[in-house]
């Protein structure tokens, strides 16, 4: 049995001239239109549920990433607690060792009398030794201490050697070196600042601590 022959011409004719009233239509122009009108409803259904359900679907898979990514961070800090704690407790550690680097109070006076023996001890002679106020920090106070000595240039660099080697923390700043006034010896006089710094006790840090809180009242009443 023989398929029918599918008449191209008489299909394009049923398009021609059609009828005002669409039920007199040939059966190629009703199946044209029946399938314009089904694109039209899956176009519309597109645009408006699809689409959104596929702008739901992309927002999902950012979040999918983003909780992989925090699962994995989370997992990695897991691992390495045990490292992380060490490396905390090495930090305190180290913070204790400089923070008993630092005289308290009653120790300042005596480390004030191994910078003047470092220098004198060295030939140095000390023109000016003069400690000027204290400068309060977080949970210490740098004390500055203006000095102008009078020597060589190599009993300076001893000096400054022997300052470094002690057993609190000392700094020399600001430092200048010029020959001495109305001398041809190769004498020369070092000026500069030399700064050491205490911890302060536990009633300096409440003392601080109220004057803060005082500070912060005044300028929230100003308001």
């Amino acid at each position: 049995m023989k398929a029918p022959k599918l008449d191209i011409q008489s299909i394009l004719d049923d398009f021609q001239n059609l009828p005002k009233d669409i039920g007199a239509w040939p059966l190629a122009p009703r199946v044209a239109v029946l399938l314009g009108f089904f694109v039209l409803v899956l176009a519309a259904g597109w645009w408006v549920w699809w689409s959104e359900q596929l702008d739901t679907l992309a927002q999902s898979q950012q979040d999918e990433l983003r909780l992989r990514e925090d699962y994995v961070t989370k997992k990695t800090q897991a691992v390495n607690r045990e490292q992380y704690i060490q490396q905390l407790n090495q930090i305190d550690r180290s913070f204790g060792v400089l923070l008993k680097q630092l005289p308290n109070k009653s120790e300042v006076e005596s480390l004030l009398v191994e910078i003047n023996q470092s220098g004198m001890g060295r030939g140095l002679q000390f023109d000016l030794f003069r400690p000027n106020p204290e400068v309060v920090k977080d949970f210490y106070a740098e004390l500055p201490i203006n000095v102008r000595l009078t020597g060589s240039y190599h009993d300076f660099g001893a000096f400054v050697g022997d300052v470094g080697k002690l057993s609190r923390i000392v700094t020399i700043n600001n430092i200048s070196i010029a020959p001495k006034p109305q001398t041809n010896d190769g004498t020369l006089v070092l000026e500069a600042v030399i700064k050491t710094f205490r911890y302060l006790d536990e009633e300096e840090l409440a003392a601080k601590r109220k004057a803060e809180q005082a500070a912060r009242g005044g300028r929230g009443g100003r308001r």
